[in-house]
């Protein structure tokens, strides 16, 4: 009973310090030397669910102003205001609940069983159910002629119970913009 009372921190720990799990996917066929400019497909950032726990003015801006800075610094340049840019960019910020069944074993067995000698005792096996969250940021950049999907990243990383502060919302988000982004263009 104690060793699971120890596991489960530790596993929570553990789950903590993962780094985002990065993916994504991009049509071979386009010619990613020939977008030069970008704009905002509207709505720009969207929230899945729509819970204002998550969705925030103040989520969206910060989203907007990191994926400003990857683009720039990419050589992309925002298209003038009421105008298309070759690229349409469009994010979602996802939250999914997920469970993970673990189990503990404590007692059994120990001795030589090579020599005959073998006690086999009482085993305990306790089974918890972990729930957390996954939070996926996903950045979607469409053709601006035909409008269809020409890049898509994303990172997904476990969530913490605590709640960051503003500056430190803000580096997650950037940091998290910059490791989905450092995959565009594709090579």
């Amino acid at each position: 009973m104690r060793a699971s009372l120890f596991l489960l921190p530790l596993l929570l720990l553990l789950s903590a310090c993962q780094s985002p799990q990065l993916q994504r996917d991009f049509d071979p066929t386009r010619d990613f030397a020939a977008y030069r400019s970008w704009s905002w497909q509207e709505p720009a950032v969207q929230f899945k669910p729509d819970d204002p726990r998550l969705n925030s003015d103040l989520t969206g801006q910060r989203i907007r102003s990191a994926i400003s800075e990857q683009l720039e610094q990419r050589g992309l340049r925002a298209a003038p205001a009421n105008s298309a840019g070759d690229l349409k960019v469009q994010v979602w910020m996802i939250v999914d609940n997920r469970q993970q069944q673990v189990s503990t074993q404590l007692g059994g067995g120990w001795g030589e069983p090579w020599n005959g000698g073998f006690w086999g005792g009482p085993r305990y096996v306790e089974t918890h159910t972990l729930d957390y969250q996954v939070g996926t940021l996903q950045i979607d950049l469409l053709d601006g002629k035909d409008g269809k999907l020409v890049w898509r990243g994303s990172a997904e990383q476990v969530l913490r119970n605590r709640q960051p502060s503003p500056n430190e919302r803000e580096a997650a988000i950037r940091a998290t913009v910059a490791e989905v982004l450092s995959q565009y263009p594709p090579r």
